[in-house]
């Protein structure tokens, strides 16, 4: 055996990781990498302390869509961008981590004690195991199952390397009453040091996912599999509204000085729309398990790695801090914690 893949409540993953790395294993993590910004830190110090290949499970990392926009950036025709937007929305009862549990769930089919771990104890409770998403005990919610993936995606189009410093969440718990922690709608403001990054995941109506990029040269869309471009149109144009309040004359001076100042001859007209999709049947979580098996045989470490992933993971820990606590979530680098 060469290697693990972590597919199990985000509450097990730390002590999963921890022990596969220990025992010489690669390990792929399903996202989101950690339940506790310490278990993050752990895990990247269980991976490095055992020179161990460790992925985690954001696939859309591995897109050639991703590639394309990031290539996009990368080469100026968006300008600066300091504003990005991103969605995942759904609205379905399975959306909404509502799954079916099987007839004969009981305390005699599933072993409650071995679930829960260290996690709080609790009477046995179907709904918890099946539906685990919706609890605080064993996962993050919104921000864990979806957040997860937007932030990822933004990391690696932009080349971040680091965490928000600050993060704000609002939302609330509208339709999905049924006795779980998290909200069905959250909408979180990030402050990275260059940009700022507005991301909602609503469960009540289905949008899809969405990302957006918006440059003082361009805009990215990335919706769904495909990738659009458009330039803005910076050329000079004279004020068409302030001078009309002007006397004609002195309108009428602007007006030619502004015309001497900007021929049309230096002008370039900007570029046209731009659309990038995917080969019929193409697969991007195939390319993401591609790469980590490339990493075990090779030994070189892939993008979504241990620190990667682990960026990520406190991305959806300050917005869920920021929605129970009511109050900013500030990141101390310094000491690898959370603040309110």
């Amino acid at each position: 055996m060469d290697a693990v893949i972590i597919a199990v409540p985000d509450h097990w993953h730390r002590k999963i990781f921890e022990d596969a790395c220990a025992a010489g294993k690669d390990v792929y993590c399903e996202k989101p990498m950690s339940h506790t910004v310490e278990d993050g830190f752990a895990m990247i110090t269980a991976a490095q302390k055992y020179n161990r290949m460790a992925q985690v499970g954001s696939q859309r990392v591995s897109s050639i869509i991703y590639a394309q926009a990031k290539q996009l950036l990368d080469s100026g025709k968006l300008g600066k961008v300091y504003s990005i937007e991103a969605y995942w929305d759904r609205n379905s009862p399975s959306g909404a981590w509502v799954y079916p549990i099987p007839p004969d769930a009981s305390e005699q089919t599933i072993d409650w004690t071995t679930f829960l771990g260290d996690a709080p104890k609790h009477p046995f409770s179907k709904e918890r195991f099946f539906r685990w998403r919706c609890f605080t005990d064993y996962g993050e919610g919104l921000a864990g199952d979806l957040f997860v993936h937007l932030i990822s995606g933004i990391h690696f189009i932009t080349g971040t390397t680091t965490v928000a410093r600050r993060a704000q969440s609002t939302g609330g718990l509208f339709h999905f009453k049924d006795g779980r922690d998290f909200p069905d709608l959250i909408e979180t403001l990030y402050d990275y040091p260059d940009f700022r990054v507005y991301l909602r995941c609503n469960l009540n109506n289905d949008q899809g996912e969405f990302i957006g990029l918006f440059g003082t040269e361009g805009t990215a869309i990335i919706r769904g599999a495909s990738l659009t471009f458009t330039p803005q149109d910076t050329r000079p144009q004279p004020e068409a509204y302030s001078i009309y309040g002007w006397p004609a004359k002195l309108r009428d001076q602007y007006l030619r000085d502004f015309e001497k100042e900007h021929p049309l001859t230096n002008v370039t007209l900007a570029e046209a729309t731009e659309v990038f999709g995917v080969p019929q049947g193409y697969s991007d979580l195939v390319d993401h398990e591609a790469n980590f098996f490339n990493a075990v045989r090779t030994r070189k470490k892939v993008v979504e790695n241990e620190e990667f992933g682990n960026n990520a993971a406190i991305g959806c820990h300050l917005a869920n801090y920021s929605y129970f606590k009511n109050t900013p979530a500030v990141w101390d680098a310094d000491k690898k914690r959370i603040t309110g």
